[in-house]
């Protein structure tokens, strides 16, 4: 192929130079020819280039390829110099549209290339990406090339080990866009970096955000029943450009500059030594099941980047209406070229997939046993220090947690973790065996399959589902405010809500709830495994009984900063309860527990106590475990503190044996002292540092609902 030929094309006063350009790499890039563009579409019968000018709807040109000169087998190619500065452009593709072949071709259409970097004409929270011209519809998001250029300030990634993370789910929106949170860029990547004290005193090491990559968040049909306000589709789970930043998630998204504005997030949340997790949604796209619109990968090649049945209707497993084909060549390219871009150009430090399992399946559907995509994920050399988080799980059933395709590599989002702990918070029989398990760091899960504790995203709860403070105060989901007759929402929240429904003045009712979510942190911060916490948790945000609030774009889910004074008590308790995770390594294990004296210093490395000491009670009516971990544990880097958790999750009182110490540690001057105590208000409720009380006696009581932690002192 003659990659010098060129063409001199005057269109209007434009007067263009054309070469033959380069498939690879994908997108848009300027090279020494020009600005080289790539697509791929195999069935495609004609592809033109169609530009636009700043603030313009209509182009000001299209340059038609031809394809003898600007097709290398399924991609389409070429090189164009002389365009005029800021271009916007998008692609116009003819061929056959014959849906009922899987063909959705129209000429009509402007589409926005699946390489996209950055997309213009979206720059304002709520502005409509369709605009319908009679039976037409006119797509408004143009791709534009961002600037190369970025001072980075020496930003090189953290690599913070897995173990010693503590995550933090973020909406960059939804974080900041409150009144309430008293930042000069509200729901915006800014806003967020002024957040980042507080974040750090937290003690947070890696945000993980929900979706920021472009997608349409005017594309829900359903409305407040009450206000007859129309809903959104706010978390942001129906992406359409893989590639790009939300133009509107930035202070100012013109012209590119959401780019600039992600960059500068990365780089000072890493200056403050946080790490930054995608969530990533390849699972499926906006553009929606059969009859959806066609505005990227539909009107590109639908038959190749969606599964599509026999009959060529869209397959879905992920509840959304299409199901992205991750697993042919071309799609498992972008998705890889996708990842890379984001740690290489963008400095991400890991991904959370959303319904990873879809990722896990051939072209028909069919579960795979070693699926390429996950596996090259696994081992592509450019993530291979990224940090790579499943959901284990799709919306058609497959249910993967601790099965999930590893290769060593994939931590994957515990589901059982989350279900055994709120059934053992509830104090439900036949818990408590599970409980012992996930504490442990989930080896029935993980051990077999040669990962390790870390592997074992542990969380209580998540941005899908109940907030930690309506887990205690609901039993049934509230969701009258999505319009869909609170058909919409998980049925089966494992909730209590501690004797009355909603907001309370019930004194009593109040201390249990304020018991509960302290039980709930303690046994999530201090389980092995690697834990996460939803933003707001920490001060108790509600979404007032709502467990789906995927479509609220308002106070039942913008986190409410008043609540920082209000449940003072409880933020200090979670600072402090993560501080001493962060300080103890024999919470944050590299292996998972033999039950052996692994270091001669008489105790296990971790052993199981009921209310006598060495005599733990797994019956289904037992709500009482006593946990101690040996603090001279040579493969976490010992010595530490021994630890001991003791719980009781049932509505009777109970005493508990505290385990007598061996005679190394006593001749070495340990004593045992509390820490923690959930039953007590605070500042009782954990004790700082000098202030720990001495346990000179053989037992110890413990209140219903509570938690008591013991540690060895000299």
């Amino acid at each position: 192929m003659d990659q010098t030929a060129k063409k001199i094309l005057r269109i209007n006063e434009y007067s263009l130079t054309l070469s033959t350009g380069h498939p690879l790499p994908m997108g848009a890039f300027r090279r020494h020819c020009g600005f080289n563009f790539s697509i791929f579409s195999k069935n495609a019968t004609a592809v033109s280039l169609v530009f636009f000018k700043t603030g313009e709807s209509d182009p000001s040109f299209e340059v038609e390829l031809d394809p003898s000169q600007n097709r290398c087998g399924d991609i389409w190619h070429i090189c164009i110099d002389g365009l005029f500065e800021n271009f916007r452009y998008g692609y116009r593709l003819d061929g056959p549209h014959e849906p009922g072949s899987g063909h959705h071709f129209d000429r009509n259409n402007i589409l926005v290339e699946p390489y996209a970097r950055a997309l213009t004409g979206g720059a304002v929270w709520g502005s409509p990406l369709v605009r319908s011209e009679g039976h037409n519809f006119r797509y408004l998001r143009r791709a534009f090339l961002p600037k190369e250029d970025f001072d980075w300030q020496g930003d090189r990634p953290l690599n913070r080990p897995l173990k010693d993370s503590i995550i933090y789910e973020v909406h960059v929106r939804g974080y900041t866009v409150s009144p309430t949170s008293g930042v000069k860029h509200p729901g915006t990547f800014r806003g967020l970096i002024e957040k980042i004290p507080y974040i750090q005193e937290l003690g947070i090491t890696a945000v993980e955000l929900m979706p920021v990559h472009e997608f349409d968040e005017e594309g829900n049909f359903f409305s407040n029943p009450d206000t007859g306000e129309r809903l959104k589709k706010y978390w942001g789970y129906n992406p359409f450009a893989f590639f790009a930043p939300k133009a509107s998630y930035a202070a100012s998204g013109l012209d590119g500059r959401q780019v600039e504005e992600f960059k500068e997030m990365i780089r000072e949340l890493h200056k403050a030594g946080i790490e930054v997790i995608l969530d990533v949604v390849f699972n499926h796209t906006g553009e929606g099941g059969d009859g959806g619109p066609s505005f990227t990968f539909r009107g590109f090649e639908n038959s190749v980047y969606y599964m599509l049945s026999e009959h060529n209707q869209n397959m879905d497993y992920s509840g959304c209406g299409n199901t992205v084909n991750c697993n042919h060549p071309v799609v498992r390219n972008l998705i890889i070229d996708c990842l890379r871009y984001w740690v290489t150009e963008m400095h991400v430090d890991g991904f959370r997939f959303d319904l990873a399992s879809v990722l896990g399946r051939d072209q028909q559907g069919n579960v795979l046993q070693n699926p390429p995509v996950l596996e090259e994920i696994a081992n592509d050399p450019i993530l291979a220090d990224t940090k790579i988080i499943a959901e284990a799980w799709d919306a058609a059933g497959l249910y993967q947690v601790g099965s999930f395709p590893a290769w060593g590599r994939w931590a994957e989002w515990n589901g059982r973790f989350r279900d055994d702990l709120r059934h053992y918070l509830k104090g439900d029989p036949e818990s408590i065996s599970h409980i012992a398990t996930r504490v442990a760091g989930s080896p029935d899960l993980y051990h077999s399959s040669g990962r390790h504790p870390y592997h074992s995203i542990n969380f209580i709860t998540s941005h899908d589902g109940f907030t930690l403070n309506d887990l205690v105060s609901y039993n049934n989901k509230h969701n009258h405010a999505n319009g869909e007759e609170s058909r919409d929402g998980d049925n089966n929240n494992l909730s209590w809500n501690c004797g009355e429904e909603g907001p309370s003045t019930d004194a009593a009712v109040l201390r249990l709830r304020h018991r509960q979510v302290r039980n709930a942190i303690v046994l999530l911060m201090f389980s092995q495994g690697t834990p996460m916490l939803t933003a707001g948790d920490e001060f108790l945000r509600t979404q007032q009984g709502n467990n789906n609030a995927y479509c609220q774009d308002n106070a039942i889910s913008w986190v409410d900063w008043t609540l920082i004074d209000k449940n003072s008590p409880f933020l200090r308790f979670c600072k402090l309860v993560i501080a001493f995770r962060r300080k103890h390594h024999v919470l944050r294990r590299d292996y998972f527990f033999t039950g052996t004296d692994t270091t001669g210093d008489g105790l296990e490395d971790i052993s199981w106590h009921g209310v006598e000491q060495g005599e733990p009670d797994f019956s289904a009516a037992s709500r009482v475990i006593g946990i101690l971990i040996d603090g001279e544990q040579t493969e976490s880097g010992g010595p530490d503190s021994e630890i001991f958790i003791a719980c009781n999750t049932g509505y009777k009182p109970s005493r508990m044996q505290i385990p007598p110490l061996p005679k190394v540690s006593v001749s070495n001057g340990k004593q045992w002292f509390l820490k923690i105590d959930t039953a007590a208000a605070s500042p009782e409720d954990f004790l700082e540092e000098g202030g720990e009380q001495l346990m000179e006696k053989k037992w110890m009581f413990l209140r219903p609902r509570s938690i008591k932690v013991l540690i060895t002192k000299k």
